[in-house]
């Protein structure tokens, strides 16, 4: 990978095969070492980077011989990279259930958001990254809200995350997720309901039902146990929308508790004050690669189990 070095201008950099398919925001994050992520957004969403002399979305993919004008930039005191918090480096280490010479798998705990933002300046990949300076490709192959836990994918190699997410996009990877929704389950097996992004006008991101401008999505329920007022289930993700299952759930009359992006506030407080539930209750419970011939599982959080016992020793009360 070709560049200049005069850092008082702006820098040319010719993407290489190591650099092919990557997305130009993570791409400039690793070129930008120091550089907060809210500052790499700003000079994309500006024009100031340029990618074959035209401008270019955080999301646009890289490929061989694609050549990359990054502006110069100073970085502040108050803006330089802070270090890896130690108790979110400590869950991490705890929390990674299987290490191969291609792949992390790690348990993210409910909290943690997968990228800096969010209220915490770095997440679980900058953590990683951190923690870890001589694995210079760790890369995450897929995403997982803040407050959702489970198994989550980092590919420690480049041909090892095209790969993988290859895989994901051809619908090779299976993603089971378990759930605890309020009330007690009588929706479909299959909830096929077409699904749209938006941003609200406070700049939430959120996903509605939209009949007419939506994406097919499809989710596949199971009902795993039937609890006083709740239930636990099961859902496979058929397709791979933002927030997906928790809009579909809601949209059938079973949002999960605690969610309230898109569940019921009034009972969402109920549950907390009658159940000690308060935090999300979705878990990307399993991933399996059946090609490669993998499977990974991963343990309900605490705060999951903790309401899980609550409900079923007031449910047996009764």
């Amino acid at each position: 990978m070709s560049n200049n070095s005069d850092k008082s201008k702006a820098k040319l950099v010719t993407v290489d095969e190591g650099s092919e398919g990557q997305r130009l925001d993570n791409f400039l994050v690793k070129q930008l070492k120091g550089v907060p992520k809210s500052r790499v957004y700003r000079i994309i969403r500006k024009g100031e980077v340029r990618v074959n002399k035209g401008r270019a979305q955080a999301s646009q993919k890289l490929e061989i011989g694609d050549e990359v004008r990054i502006p110069p930039i100073r970085v502040s005191e108050n803006e330089k990279k802070v270090s890896p918090s130690t108790y979110w480096g400590n869950v991490i280490a705890a929390a990674t259930i299987r290490e191969t010479p291609e792949y992390l798998f790690i348990n993210k705990p409910s909290g943690l958001a997968v990228h800096g933002g969010s209220g915490q300046s770095a997440g679980l990949i900058e953590q990683l990254r951190l923690s870890r300076p001589n694995e210079r490709a760790l890369e995450l192959v897929h995403r997982l809200d803040k407050d959702t836990s489970g198994v989550i994918v980092v590919a420690k190699k480049r041909s090892s995350l095209r790969r993988l997410q290859m895989a994901w996009q051809e619908g090779q990877v299976d993603k089971t997720y378990t759930a605890l929704v309020q009330g007690e389950y009588d929706g479909p097996s299959e909830i096929r309901l077409p699904l749209r992004k938006l941003v609200t006008q406070q700049g939430d991101r959120k996903t509605i039902v939209d009949h007419e401008d939506g994406k097919d999505s499809i989710t596949e329920v199971k009902v795993v146990e039937r609890l006083k007022g709740a239930t636990l289930i099961e859902a496979k993700l058929i397709t791979g929308r933002m927030h997906q299952i928790r809009c579909h759930l809601a949209a059938v009359g079973y949002p999960i508790v605690a969610d309230d992006k898109y569940g019921n506030f009034k009972r969402n407080g109920e549950f907390s004050k009658k159940y000690q539930i308060s935090q999300l209750c979705l878990h990307a419970s399993e991933l399996a690669w059946p090609n490669a011939e993998w499977e990974v599982r991963a343990p309900l959080p605490a705060h999951f189990v903790k309401g899980l016992n609550q409900l079923r020793k007031l449910s047996n009360l009764d």
